[in-house]
């Protein structure tokens, strides 16, 4: 028989030398490490002494986990891309993602670059190689999608160099591809708006209002409980529901916390309550859900967008209409009526760059009535001082009359 040590073991069976190694792996189903004791065929006995077996076995360990038997990594073509980043990069990161976010992140990298780059050996990459896979992606995903990959290849090759499995770092010079699709940034005027809450049945009428005033995420907003609301004008965020699944966290950090409700709105809510109530009972259960699906659970936000949201637009003849639309709507109209860091604030962004970036529009009255101030400031040649009531009003500035965008 042979004998166990570090570096595997060998064994005789007749006249062929087999040698056996334990490998550690992840489960993709539980996350956890299993470890599973690999045979290797090596060579006849009169071929081979069993010095030399072990030796064979040692270039076979090499192979299958790229690490020699002492531990330390090798950089030579043995340790594969796809290897390093299911054995090595996932089980590092994963611990710092949610459970649903390293499904999305695990299976994207699955599919952009392990489907390309599996099979390459770790040191064989260079610029090229990279970037014209980035190009290629650009041609065919969107934006985010591929500033996601070059994220991504970036965070590995770094680890794999922190891990010494590099010592040179191919993504260094990638660049993010010029040529990107355009992000949709579709919002909806003020009659837009109008027209959608005037084609709306009682119960959606409110969700839109609400979702729209609150600038709640679909995500919070189907998991509003009554317990949520404190009957005057605060909605308490509380718990979440993403994948059909409650959570008892949110998007960010400032995603649960109080929400403040105007009176008439609120005064909505509270007429929503009454009606909600069964037949012989004084008040709705606490943990009912304010917005429960047919069953008396929560709704699902794939379904409502394609049950109530899509055929709505395409009745009013809207070119799309969905909750990402309704909160960079919120956010582009309240413009005139608070500050950026106000609108940050009601939408709870972790950065007043994703507020003013991603979500505030240009309005383009507003544009103009900045090039009329910029105009009058010009005319008047310093002759005379302009009071802040001469010029026409700011984005920061509360406006008593909402702004339609054309």
């Amino acid at each position: 028989m042979g004998k166990s040590h570090q570096a595997g073991w060998v064994s005789l069976r007749g006249k062929q030398w087999f040698g056996y190694f334990r490998q550690s792996a992840i489960d993709p189903e539980t996350n956890e490490e299993r470890v599973r004791k690999i045979c290797v065929k090596l060579a006849p006995k009169a071929k081979m002494t069993k010095l030399e077996a072990r030796e064979a076995l040692r270039a076979e360990i090499t192979k299958h986990t790229g690490q020699n038997p002492e531990g330390r990594a090798l950089k030579d073509s043995s340790v594969t891309f796809g290897w390093f980043v299911r054995n090595r990069y996932f089980p590092l990161r994963s611990g710092d993602w949610r459970p649903e976010t390293a499904k999305e992140k695990m299976a994207q990298i699955e599919i952009d670059l392990i489907a390309r780059f599996g099979e390459y050996p770790l040191d064989s990459f260079d610029r090229f190689t990279l970037q014209t896979h980035l190009n290629d992606l650009a041609r065919r995903y969107s934006q985010d999608r591929v500033k996601h990959a070059r994220s991504y290849l970036k965070s590995i090759f770094d680890e794999a160099i922190e891990q010494e499995f590099l010592v040179r770092d191919p993504t260094r010079k990638v660049k993010i591809p010029k040529n990107l699709r355009p992000k949709e940034k579709q919002v909806l005027t003020w009659e837009e708006l109008w027209l959608v809450l005037a084609n709306t049945g009682r119960r959606d009428r409110l969700l839109i209002m609400l979702d729209t005033t609150a600038a709640l995420r679909p995500s919070e907003l189907f998991a509003l409980r009554w317990r949520s609301f404190d009957d005057r004008n605060t909605l308490e965020l509380k718990e979440t529901v993403y994948r059909r699944q409650l959570r008892p966290f949110g998007k960010t950090r400032g995603s649960m916390t109080k929400v403040h409700l105007p009176e008439g709105l609120a005064e909505e809510l509270r007429r929503w309550k009454s009606d909600c109530r069964k037949a012989g009972t004084k008040d709705v259960p606490s943990d009912a859900f304010i917005f429960p699906n047919a069953d008396g659970g929560f709704i699902d936000t794939a379904n409502y967008r394609f049950r109530v949201l899509k055929p709505l637009a395409e009745t009013l003849g809207i070119p799309k209409l969905n909750f990402q639309i309704l909160r960079r709507t919120m956010a582009t109209q309240a413009q005139r009526m608070g500050s950026v860091k106000d609108i940050q604030a009601h939408l709870r962004h972790s950065r007043p760059d994703t507020t003013a970036n991603e979500y505030m529009q240009e309005l383009p009255e507003s544009v103009q009535q900045m090039v009329g101030s910029v105009y009058l400031m010009l005319t008047k040649g310093g002759a005379e001082t302009i009071s802040a009531e001469d010029l026409p009003q700011n984005a920061t500035k509360l406006s008593t009359e909402p702004s339609v965008s054309h």
